[in-house]
This record gives C-alpha cells, structure tokens and sequence, in this order.
C-alpha cells in the first residue's frame, strides 16, 4: 500500500462553546479522507485536564470515501466530550488516513471558521 496519510494525529486544542447564537450551532469536526482501496478503522482518545480520557472510540471511514465526525457526536457509554470543556484528540488508524480539524464558534454574531491540520506523528 503507498503511504497516503498517517496513521497516528493528535488534535491538542480541542473546546465545543457552551452557547451559540442565531441560526448555527457551534461545533467541531474531524475530517477523515480516507485515499485507499479498504476502509480505515479508527480508534479515537478523547483527553482533559482534569480527568480521565474517553478511550478507543471506534470509527469507520469506508476506502475512498471522507467522512465528517462532530465532536460532540462522540461518545463511549454514557461519557461524552462535555461544552465548555478544553480536551484534546488522538486518532489512530489501521491504514494511512489524513485528517483535518475545524471549528465553527457562532458565540457571537460575527461568527468564525478555523480549520487546520491535525499532527501527524512518525511511527
């Protein structure tokens, strides 16, 4: 298989705003795109501050096809990724993927989009 992606991302800044305003709900996404022929299971670690990580969150993103993951989508159990909260990401994948982070905050009118990069570390 020719090396497309990673296979290990770490998103460090991760925080879904408590509250929005007008018509768009603030939220976060993980953006996968997945280049290969075989679908990529991905395993996702969520980590705080001040407690313990959300761990092994398993997710699939089919061969040749992207796939957009809320944050606040994630869960274990009863445990999710609480607002207001800081919390960082680690992506972990069975096959090279490439993954994107963006965040749109509506916390006031003059709302804003970032995306970047995630960290793609060396195996």
């Amino acid at each position: 298989m020719s090396r497309k992606g990673a296979t290990h991302w770490v998103i460090p800044d991760g925080y879904i705003p408590v509250d929005s305003s007008g018509k768009l709900i603030s939220h976060e996404s993980i953006c996968v795109v997945n280049l290969h022929e075989q679908d990529a299971h991905i395993d996702i670690t969520i980590y705080f501050e001040d407690q313990e990580p959300i761990e092994k969150i398993s997710v699939t993103v089919k061969g040749k096809r992207t796939r957009h993951i809320r944050t606040s989508s994630l869960e274990k159990g009863s445990k999710k990724i609480p607002a207001g909260v800081p919390y960082a990401l680690e992506i972990e994948s069975d096959i090279p993927i490439i993954v994107q982070y963006s965040r749109l905050d509506t916390t006031q009118a003059e709302l804003a989009l970032m995306s970047t990069m995630a960290y793609p570390v060396d195996n």
